[in-house]
């Protein structure tokens, strides 16, 4: 049997192997294949090579696609352009990795976070991108803006991408944008995430899935940041986490809040990060629910502390909620808007607070409360207190109701409230209660605000899709203290410095300090 022979001579191939819509991709003949290559893979080929200055000029349209786009240049790792991305817009520069992805606006200053840890009422959006869709992105981890809500784990990633839906935070950052857009001032880029889980109460919320995501942001900030060359800084951080709580007491609600902030400013330290802004949504309840330990807890967090940079932007009976107790999609615009104001203020070193009510006293059957407020105190009822303005007492050894609210004549940050009898504790209890904006009938109120309404706010308004916005005043429950001054009359002399004294000694006994 013959040897084989050491090749065999094979018919030769040609023609076309691989063909596209725009032609041939893959073809042979007598000397091999043939392949052609895309503009955008030639232009990549040449700047990993470093070859000859006189390649050609790239083709935006190859490179980005068919978008009104020109002056295309690489840089490094990025492709820099300018481009009309919104009809009726102007031209802006953007930039987009070489190696694919999506577009985002070549913008001035560093890469803002805007981060939020919370339970199952923090994971609501509106529908449609961000006004600002190339400046308000989220982790390029084709999750959103919207964590896993607990259902799994999150790598870091220095990726950046636009976001299908606006959550609170990228209504806050379009917000932002927005006002600096109208007074002509540099454009940043935002990256929000909010991460949330099940956890059953404000302890658990520190350990859980939501806080290693959360952590997982920190670093998917840093690396982007990294690969932009910018500055990674997190203005805002809101825990959003309430109602969600199970098991915690009022008091301990409040120190699980200030243990999870300094727990997030030592993350935030250890990655070179500082001290962000804390907002904590001031929880009012729903149509059915009116008393939480979240609720009870606002004065306290309301105090605040210094080194925790921490505030309430707004009280929960601002904004109109759906039958399942989640803020409409104008309520949360509306909530992002306060947001907003609250963190240039505090970004400013300026303070910004809700009128705090922080004492009652009775004299007969009149009630003075005392405020503490950025501004005079204004009784406006814009959601259907009645003549009682949302308060409400509780612990009488008779049967006892608020019939009207009127403002003191010698201080602008009180109010005396009148009352068809004279407010005496119960037997066993040390004092009536007095309670605003809390412990209400449960039921829907006017405009799908919740059961638990007020109408005491200070001057401040700021214009807002929906109607101006104001600082309402946060929900209290106060003891009563018998043996207040009696009720000033109209020409009575001021003498408000000692009420403020007077109202933080009491503060301070209250709440055992």
């Amino acid at each position: 049997m013959p040897d084989d022979p050491p090749f065999t001579t094979a018919p030769r191939l040609t023609g076309v192997l691989i063909r596209v819509e725009n032609g041939d991709v893959v073809a042979a003949d007598a000397t091999g294949l043939t392949l052609r290559l895309p503009d955008q893979v030639l232009a990549d080929l040449r700047l990993r090579l470093g070859g000859p200055g006189d390649a050609p000029t790239p083709d935006p349209a190859a490179i980005l696609g068919d978008i009104d786009a020109w002056n295309l240049r690489a840089d490094g790792a990025w492709w820099h352009f300018t481009a009309r991305l919104a009809p009726g817009g102007t031209a802006r520069g953007y930039r987009r990795a070489i190696a694919g992805g999506d577009i985002l606006a070549d913008a001035p200053g560093p890469l803002y976070a805007l981060l939020r840890l919370g339970g199952a009422r923090a994971a609501g959006f509106n529908d449609g991108p961000a006004a600002f869709a190339q400046h308000v992105l989220a982790p390029g981890d084709d999750i959103g803006a919207v964590g896993l809500e607990g259902t799994g784990a999150v790598s870091a990633t220095a990726a950046l991408q636009q976001i299908p839906h606006r959550s609170r935070d990228a209504l806050i950052a379009d917000t932002l944008l927005g006002w600096r857009h109208e007074a002509m001032r540099g454009l940043p880029l935002f990256m929000v995430r909010a991460e949330t889980d099940g956890s059953a109460d404000i302890a658990a919320l520190g350990q859980g899935l939501a806080w290693a995501n959360f952590r997982a942001a920190l670093d998917s900030l840093v690396a982007a940041a990294a690969a932009l060359g910018k500055c990674p800084r997190v203005l805002a951080v809101s825990l959003d986490y309430g109602l969600e709580d199970q098991t915690s007491t009022a008091a301990g609600f409040a120190e699980g809040m200030r243990a999870l902030m300094r727990q997030i400013i030592r993350d935030l330290g250890a990655r070179g990060l500082t001290r962000p802004v804390f907002l904590i949504p001031a929880e009012a309840g729903t149509h059915w629910l009116t008393d939480h330990p979240a609720i009870r807890a606002l004065a306290d967090l309301a105090r605040g502390e210094d080194a925790l940079h921490v505030t309430l932007p707004a009280p929960g009976y601002m904004f109109a909620q759906t039958r399942h107790g989640r803020p409409t999609a104008g309520a949360r615009a509306r909530m992002a808007a306060m947001d907003a104001h609250a963190i240039v203020s505090l970004s400013q070193h300026e303070p910004w607070f809700c009128p705090l009510l922080l004492l009652a006293e009775s004299e007969g059957a009149t009630i003075r409360v005392t405020a503490r407020a950025m501004g005079d105190l204004v009784i406006e009822d814009a959601f259907g207190t009645g003549p009682a303005c949302g308060f409400h007492l509780t612990g009488t050894a008779t049967p006892c109701r608020v019939t009207g609210a009127s403002l003191a004549p010698d201080d602008p940050q009180a109010l005396l409230l009148t009352c068809d009898a004279a407010p005496e504790a119960a037997a066993g209890q040390p004092a009536p209660l007095l309670h605003y904006a809390h412990g209400a009938a449960p039921g829907p109120g006017p405009g799908g605000h919740p059961a638990n309404r007020g109408a005491l706010r200070d001057t401040w308004a700021a214009p807002c899709a929906g109607g101006p916005l104001h600082r309402w005043a946060l929900p209290a429950v106060l003891p009563v203290h018998r043996g207040g001054p009696p009720a000033p009359q109209a020409d009575a002399v001021p003498n408000r410095k000692e009420a403020r004294k007077r109202a933080r000694r009491q503060e301070r006994q209250d709440l055992g300090l």
